[in-house]
């Protein structure tokens, strides 16, 4: 089941930041990254956030969070992390698709570290096409993706 997070809410808040901890723990290690921003995200900060937060819940448990910062024309994901205990269970394949069918767009964007092979092969498989490389101050090699829908 999917639903939509109130990321106001501190022990939401909570929860969404633990996700992203352990997600983020592992795409460091698949970047070699030893300095990777997205770990250093504050509660506050999720707290705080405008973007919409949308959880794929497993037995009462978020197995996988989307963050969508939603422009006029224009969806960014932010973020799509997943559990690590439920990797491989088709947990961010519900997640993208759930986004590309529920938000109108003509345009939907994301990034990833260029090493991040399960990402940018889950943005392939849903038709994105890469648009741009270039190396972050934090020494990671970054690719974005843009989807046009007709």
């Amino acid at each position: 089941m999917i639903e939509k997070l109130k990321n106001k809410e501190l022990l939401v808040s909570e929860r969404i930041r633990e996700v992203f901890q352990k997600s983020y723990k592992i795409e460091a290690e698949i970047l070699k990254a030893t300095d990777f921003p997205p770990l250093k995200r504050t509660l506050e900060n999720f707290i705080n956030s405008d973007t919409d937060f949308y959880a794929y819940i497993i037995n009462n448990q978020f197995a996988g969070v989307i963050e969508i910062d939603k422009k006029p024309n224009q969806i960014h994901i932010q973020s799509l992390v997943v559990n690590p205990l439920n990797f491989r269970q088709g947990v961010a394949s519900k997640l993208m698709n759930f986004t590309l069918t529920n938000f109108e767009a003509k345009l939907f964007v994301v990034e990833t570290g260029l090493k991040n092979e399960p990402a940018t092969t889950l943005y392939k498989r849903f038709g994105f096409k890469e648009v741009k490389q270039w190396d972050t101050n934090h020494g990671i090699r970054k690719v974005k993706f843009e989807l046009l829908k007709k």
